[in-house]
């Protein structure tokens, strides 16, 4: 085997996948698209925003709103009218609403109990949000019945004097802290949610849609040319094995360089992440020259390969996690390599787990890229002595 020559033919490779101009933005560009709207949709650093009108609602009115854009992870908007807030929540733009009335202020001195409006949307964080103001609502009900009490016991003239004081000793209270964890399970960050998945999903799918050149290169003659050449079988078999692998790589290096430094991504134990893509990307080399094997032209290479990297991605837990999967369809999913590649680099990301534990799923890959390769190559061959 000329090593030169081989490593000329994956040159070629490579450098055909970066005059394509529709390749380079699926490459360059559209999975760090994919990660960043997974990771503002459901990352952990999403802060819901709730809308408020207070208009009209005095001082206390005011307190109130001023309490609950103290509350960690809310963000409070203004809003003009009921009419302006309950379209926000429809629309979607907000996670819900709270609606003070006109002459909030003046009824709660007068000693009126007034209704404070939660609007939500019917979804899961309805009830957190009706949590939080309930709290809300009832810290500042413990400085207004103080303020009562001190004006009914005669230790304050007027109310104002009575909230004041109030207030003060409320301040001068000590302050309980509540700590919150989650155990058996790491928190990650907005971003580290979904890139695990997307390595994988676009590693393999960018693998399987370069599978057209291969076509090409049969169709074109180039293959029966470097066969006339003095050139081994051998060595093309390995050039466009290593012009494959080098494909998988970029796209897979790619995304994890470029998510630390675009989204400041953990990937936890980088032994763990690097076995990882080189085991997927040897994986998805396999594949793809499977296909570029069996397929007659370069349109049939796009479409089945985008449709069959959609379905493993689905199947294999990119688009939805594994952990949510019923257990006929979690032993589904790790029949496909997917799987396995995205449960190692979770634990990496999660826990800095090292090679020894996730040598299972490292040695699953392993026999996954072993089995592909060697039917590839036979059907290569095949492909360039009896067509070539």
């Amino acid at each position: 085997m000329n090593v030169r020559k081989a490593l000329a033919i994956a040159g070629v490779n490579l450098r055909r996948l970066t005059r394509d101009k529709t390749g380079m933005f699926f490459v360059f560009v559209f999975p760090f698209l994919i990660i960043l709207a997974i990771g503002a949709a459901f990352g952990s650093g999403f802060e819901p925003q709730v809308g408020m009108v207070t208009a009209g609602s005095g001082a206390l009115g005011q307190d109130l709103r001023a309490r609950l854009g103290d509350t960690d992870g809310i963000r409070v908007r203004q809003y003009l009218d009921e009419e302006a807030l309950r379209i926000a929540v429809e629309r979607g733009l907000i996670e819900g609403g709270v609606i003070v009335p006109a002459g909030y202020d003046e009824r709660v001195r007068a000693g009126e109990t007034v209704p404070v409006t939660a609007i939500a949307r019917p979804s899961g964080s309805s009830q957190e949000l009706q949590a939080t103001l309930e709290g809300v609502v009832a810290e500042q009900n413990v400085v207004v019945r103080a303020a009562r009490f001190a004006v009914a016991e005669g230790a304050a003239g007027t109310f104002e004097a009575g909230l004041a004081r109030a207030e003060a000793a409320a301040d001068a209270m000590p302050a309980i802290e509540v700590s919150r964890r989650t155990a058996g399970t790491a928190v990650l960050g907005t971003f580290e949610s979904g890139a695990a998945q997307e390595l994988v999903l676009f590693m393999f799918l960018t693998s399987l849609s370069a599978s057209s050149m291969l076509i090409e290169t049969r169709r074109y003659g180039v293959s029966t040319r470097m066969l006339a050449s003095p050139t081994p079988v051998g060595t093309i078999l390995v050039g466009e094995t290593l012009g494959r692998y080098a494909i998988a790589l970029v796209q897979g290096l790619l995304i994890v360089i470029g998510t630390v430094l675009l989204f400041q991504v953990d990937w936890g134990n980088l032994l763990t992440t690097a076995l990882v893509v080189l085991l997927f990307g040897l994986t998805a080399t396999g594949a793809a020259m499977v296909m570029g094997s069996v397929l007659r032209n370069a349109e049939q290479a796009g479409a089945v390969g985008v449709f069959l990297g959609l379905v493993l991605a689905a199947l294999g837990g990119c688009m939805v996690p594994l952990e949510i999967f019923p257990p006929l369809m979690y032993r589904i999913a790790h029949l496909i390599p997917h799987a396995w590649a995205i449960e190692a680099l979770n634990d990496s990301i999660a826990t800095g787990a090292g090679p020894a534990r996730v040598a299972s799923d490292l040695w699953v890959l392993a026999g996954f890229a072993a089995g592909l390769l060697t039917v590839a190559t036979v059907l290569l061959r095949r492909t360039l002595t009896v067509r070539g």
